[in-house]
């Protein structure tokens, strides 16, 4: 078992000691099983290698103060594995086995879910592909759901700063397309985009909406939010945008723990100065605070370039406070190991 600096913890992969592996065919799942190697052998005309069969999720294991191992809102990354199976004519997975398999994984590699403190948790990827013998553009026959893990350090080193972004000329995703489920081809079109935009200095770019490019949409691979003047939590809503959890819960958060007003609708990217707080919202960061939002050219800088502003702060504060257990969760947020 290899030794870690749980201080220097970076957010890269690692290699752990199982992951769980579980295969459909002939109409059905089977019971799955650990096992200790990380690498698949696919046939060369699987769908996931041609035709972009896949879907994935992320989600977070943390240890609390007591030692204790949680899980934040499993079920809700579960149901949207299912919507993004269905978008994709694959199999669904049921809940229960969702969470049974991460359960399994987490139990599994326990001594790799990071010390309370260290601001680190067990990063969570299931997925499912497509694989078998293919040759036209249909479906596969057979599938593979995989739950593997690895411990992440937190995202900002440095702690958290506000990061500058600009607007692309490109589209994520196509207005009826795959946008608002977890598949692979919506991060492989980001690729290019998220290239340029640090080639420019910035930490990535924002995905204005893909009919008329006047709203916005994503901010690289995560949700849009923004904290208007008085004091309302508003995030944008479109069916080409992934419905994130973090932001489900940020929304929830934002009225029923800090008593603010909450709108999901249009944000036009104009009308930028009706916000004074904005960020960014996603399983790995969080929320990462946005400084400025440069557009065709003109910047417009939020609460600060430099200082997180203080509703963005507590939002982030609160969330992850419950997700380590210091701060009671909502009912069925938490998925405790006895």
């Amino acid at each position: 078992m290899k030794k870690i600096s749980w201080n220097e913890l970076e957010f890269k992969y690692m290699k752990t000691d199982k992951r769980f592996v579980s295969r459909w065919k002939n109409g059905q799942w089977d019971q799955g099983r650990l096992k200790s190697d990380n690498h698949i052998t696919l046939s060369e005309a699987s769908t996931a290698l041609h035709y972009g069969q896949q879907c994935f999720e992320g989600l977070k294991a943390y240890r609390t103060r007591h030692n204790r191992i949680q899980l934040f809102r499993p079920e809700e990354n579960a149901k949207r594995m299912q919507e993004s199976c269905r978008r994709l004519l694959m199999p669904e997975l049921s809940v229960e086995k969702f969470i049974r398999a991460c359960e399994l994984v987490v139990r599994a590699n326990e001594y790799y879910v990071p010390p309370y403190g260290t601001n680190s948790a067990l990063y969570l990827r299931p997925f499912m592909i497509g694989v078998g013998n293919i040759m036209g553009v249909k479906p596969a026959d057979e599938y593979l759901f995989c739950v593997y893990c690895s411990p992440v350090g937190p995202y900002f080193k440095g702690g958290l700063k506000p990061v500058e972004f600009v607007t692309s000329d490109f589209d994520r995703a196509a207005p009826m397309g795959t946008g608002g489920v977890k598949v692979g081809g919506n991060y492989a079109s980001s690729l290019y985009p998220n290239h340029l935009a640090k080639k420019q200095g910035y930490a990535d770019c924002i995905y204005l909406d893909p009919k008329t490019h006047t709203k916005i949409e994503e901010v690289g691979a995560a949700n849009f939010f923004g904290i208007t003047h008085d004091e309302t939590f508003v995030t944008p809503e479109s069916y080409s945008i992934l419905p994130s959890i973090t932001k489900q819960s940020l929304l929830y958060l934002a009225e029923h723990y800090m008593h603010l007003k909450t709108q999901q609708r249009d944000v036009c990217v104009d009308k930028l100065n009706e916000f004074k707080e904005a960020g960014a919202c996603g399983t790995a960061a969080v929320i990462t605070p946005i400084g400025s939002i440069t557009h065709k050219g003109k910047k417009h800088v939020f609460y600060s370039e430099d200082k997180v502003g203080p509703m963005t702060m507590t939002l982030f504060n609160t969330l992850t406070n419950i997700q380590f257990g210091d701060l009671e969760a909502p009912k069925d947020w938490i998925y405790r190991f006895d």
